[in-house]
C-alpha cells in the first residue's frame, strides 16, 4: 500500500489486475482519466476538485468504458456530489437525485458513497436517471 499525493495517473497502466484504487484527497478533476483496469472494483475519489454535473456525466462515461467491474465508487468532498456536508444550499432530495444518475451511468454499482444501492434506486435509476442531471443555465 502506498499514499500519495498526484495529478498525473499515468503510471496505472503497468497495473491492469488492480482490484482497489483509492484517491482520495488529490488534486484530481474533471479531466481525470484512468487506463483500462478491467478488474477494478473499488474507486474512491473522495474530496478531489470534481465539479459539476456535466463534467460528472463524461467522467462517469469514461469510467464505464474503462473500469467495467467497478462496484464501489466514492464521490464525497467534491462539488459535483451535493450533499449537505460540502455545500449548505443542497439537500437530500439534490442528493438523492445525483445518485440516481450515477447509477444510471454505472449500472453496475452495489455501493455509491457511503450507502448501499437498493433496489427501488436501482430501478429509478432505470426509468429516470437520465432526467436527473442538474443543468445550470449560462
Amino acid at each position: 500500500v502506498a499514499f500519495v499525493v498526484c495529478r498525473s495517473l499515468e503510471g496505472l497502466k503497468t497495473f491492469s489486475y488492480l482490484e482497489e484504487l483509492i484517491l482520495d484527497n488529490n488534486l484530481l478533476g474533471n479531466d481525470l482519466l484512468l487506463p483500462r483496469l478491467p478488474h477494478l472494483h473499488t474507486l474512491t475519489l473522495n474530496k478531489n476538485q470534481i465539479s459539476f454535473q456535466r463534467k460528472l456525466e463524461s467522467l462517469l462515461d469514461h469510467l464505464a468504458e474503462v473500469v467495467p467491474s467497478l462496484q464501489y465508487l466514492s464521490l464525497l468532498g467534491n462539488i459535483a456530489c451535493p450533499n449537505e456536508l460540502v455545500c449548505k444550499e443542497k439537500d437530500e432530495d439534490d442528493y438523492q437525485r445525483y445518485r440516481y444518475f450515477v447509477l444510471h451511468k454505472l449500472t453496475n454499482l452495489k455501493f455509491l458513497d457511503t450507502r448501499k444501492v437498493t433496489r427501488r434506486e436501482r430501478e429509478e435509476a432505470l426509468i429516470r436517471g437520465a432526467f436527473m442531471k442538474v443543468v445550470k443555465p449560462k
